[in-house]
């Protein structure tokens, strides 16, 4: 269930974090708020998964996906590049996670 808690996390920190460019700097109350709401969603979350997980392997997992899960909503909903440089450490990035999640706890 941990680990549950942990992607659903994760998905909510990107969530966070695409609302907090979409709000335009705090000038857009709607996004500041799913913003909040997000922040705290991913946060208590993240608490549940490290009530089973050791504290490192759940924080890289959820800052790594919500890395990614950033970077890739940048590039297809805000057009951001996504050059060379940043798909090999978004590869990198999910090697680790991986890594993380097959490693015994």
């Amino acid at each position: 269930m941990a680990w549950i808690y942990l992607a659903i996390a994760a998905v909510i920190e990107v969530i966070w974090a695409a609302s907090l460019k979409a709000s335009d700097g705090f000038t857009k109350p709607h996004f500041v708020a799913v913003m909040l709401v997000a922040m705290l969603a991913t946060s208590w979350l993240l608490a549940m998964a490290t009530r089973h997980l050791p504290l490192g392997v759940a924080y890289a997992v959820w800052t790594g996906a919500g890395i990614v899960g950033s970077l890739l909503v940048g590039w297809l909903v805000y057009g951001e590049t996504l050059d060379t440089a940043r798909m090999i450490a978004v590869v990198l990035i999910a090697a680790g996670v991986v890594i993380l999640k097959c490693a015994p706890a």
